[in-house]
């Protein structure tokens, strides 16, 4: 099948590339938090955004250059899959080329790809991308997690802290600041947490905070659930500060997010994260989660322009 690219045209493409994931939950990664990731500010620029159509003019596949997370996000419909991939990891190299000198630019992109998908692997390498898998130091793999139903038992929250969903828009701007310091980076924004809060999938009970006895947000933990024959949560992202992490805060919020997933009728939840974080790994473990399906990831650098030039 030959693909036609065309431009982003805001909210309706959106949901069409929600839905387009959500048709193929086996070949696609990001589902159930997709609605998440489209929130972020790299969609602020449809430039950043491609989309490829079959010969009827449906969606077929589309890509997205997230800079928040150094990532690129590709997903195509199987029957596109042959052509749209390497057309979406080509435009990509295009656009990260383009960046330089804006809030876009980035010295390396990463697309993370499910470790049994071959024919992945193999455009990925043929495009040059590297697998991070195996390079020292600075090795690179994630791990996808499950944690089936039934739901678990009320969360043993610790001495003075309370657990409690959100307040909206009053509490975006201390949220922000309280995700900025937990992962060390400005990414995130008032604007693109705010856009959550609307966000397909979201499931307010389960955009959960937890409250320290100072009164300050502590911690974190978003739940995303997917609709459907079975439906499926997702928990992206989960966080605490650091002073906390010994309270056993983590494992509370994590808990009592998975509870109110399953209230809702989820059958099980996923969780992603890396496979050096042992930590992270150990808390999901403790919360019943099991990996289920090995992610690995590809780098590309973006060639300097003295490179380019020579």
């Amino acid at each position: 099948m030959k693909t036609k690219l065309r431009p982003f045209r805001g909210a309706t493409d959106r949901l069409a590339m929600v839905a387009l994931a959500a048709a193929f939950p086996d070949d696609n990664l990001h589902i159930v938090d997709l609605p998440y990731r489209l929130a972020s500010w790299a969609l602020d620029d449809p430039a950043n955004v491609a989309l490829w159509t079959d010969e009827r003019g449906r969606l077929a596949a589309w890509a997205v250059l997230q800079a928040p997370f150094w990532a690129v996000d590709i997903v195509t419909r199987p029957d596109a899959e042959a052509d749209a991939f390497p057309r979406a990891l080509d435009w990509a190299a295009g656009k990260a080329r383009g960046a330089r000198g804006t809030p876009h630019e980035r010295a390396s992109w990463y697309v993370h790809v499910l470790a049994d998908q071959e024919d992945r692997l193999r455009a990925l390498e043929e495009a040059g991308f590297a697998c991070q898998a195996e390079v020292g130091e600075d090795s690179w793999s994630r791990v996808l997690l499950r944690r089936d139903a039934p739901s678990p038992a009320l969360a043993v929250v610790p001495a003075g802290f309370t657990i409690r969903p959100i307040e909206g828009d009053r509490e975006v701007a201390a949220y922000v600041d309280l995700h900025r310091t937990v992962f060390g980076t400005t990414n995130m924004t008032v604007e693109w947490r705010a856009r959550t809060l609307t966000a397909e999938h979201r499931i307010a009970e389960a955009d959960l905070v937890a409250v320290a006895p100072n009164g300050d947000l502590a911690g974190f933990c978003v739940g995303w659930l997917l609709a459907g024959g079975r439906p499926v949560g997702q928990v992206e992202p989960l966080g605490v500060l650091w002073d906390y992490r010994e309270e056993g805060l983590g494992v509370a919020l994590l808990t009592e997010c998975v509870r109110r997933l399953s209230a809702r009728g989820a059958a099980g939840v996923l969780v992603e994260t890396d496979t050096y974080r042992a930590p992270a790994v150990g808390l999901y473990e403790r919360a019943g989660f099991r990996p289920i399906r090995d992610v690995h990831v590809y780098r590309w650098d973006v060639p300097d322009q003295a490179g380019e030039a020579g």
